[in-house]
């Protein structure tokens, strides 16, 4: 079935599945990018190898940029735990992403740790929260901070917050000054992880 179809069979449901159209007519948007990238580099689009690649394109974008779609506040939902009032930090979380300016990969890791203050989160949540932001459009600066914030004006209320990342960028890489191997960090310090001891014990353990 052509793409054309596929989109005249969507537009033919009810209501109730008329969303699904929307998702068929930005997936052939992003096949049609693909073969424009083609056309720039004086690519054959219709050399076998790449037949399908248009296709491939848009549902790896799917993928890279599905961020945009996440609630994060959703993601935050704490419950009660008034025993516990240290430091809880995740390490090494796998960070994917991709740098607004030239569309080239960033990919390292993030840390994030926070001090609770009669709430917890579940461990995933921190994960889930980085994933949410970095499967976006970003510089390395805004989605640290991104990060920090969302978990610092939660529900979770919590006294601290810090995120560090640790990053490389293809842009830089594998293009312009083409120097491989640097690493980019950045930090977020909310509340009581700013300044004093807290500040200290999280760089610590985050290094």
């Amino acid at each position: 079935m052509s793409l054309s179809e596929k989109i005249q069979r969507v537009a033919e449901l009810g209501d109730a599945d008329r969303p699904k159209l929307g998702h068929v007519r930005r997936f052939g948007a992003g096949a049609q990018a693909a073969r424009m990238i083609f056309e720039c580099i004086d690519e054959d689009p219709e050399r076998e190898g790449i037949l399908e690649t248009p296709e491939r394109f848009a549902k790896a974008w799917a993928t890279w940029a599905e961020g945009y779609g996440v609630d994060v506040p959703a993601l935050l939902k704490s419950f009660e735990e008034r025993d516990y009032d240290e430091m809880v930090i995740v390490k090494d979380i796998p960070i994917y992403s991709k740098c607004e300016h030239h569309l080239a990969d960033i990919f390292g890791t993030a840390t994030i740790a926070y001090i609770p203050d009669g709430r917890v989160l579940g461990l995933s949540k921190l994960s889930r929260v980085a994933n949410a932001f970095a499967r976006r459009l970003q510089v390395q600066e805004r989605l640290t901070c991104q990060i920090a914030d969302a978990l610092a004006d939660s529900e979770l209320r919590p006294k601290g917050v810090g995120v560090i990342l640790r990053c490389r960028h293809m842009c830089m890489e594998s293009r312009g000054i083409c120097q491989q191997g640097h690493h980019t960090i950045t930090s977020a310090l909310r509340g009581v992880l700013k300044t004093g001891e807290p500040r200290a014990e999280f760089l610590r353990l985050a290094s």
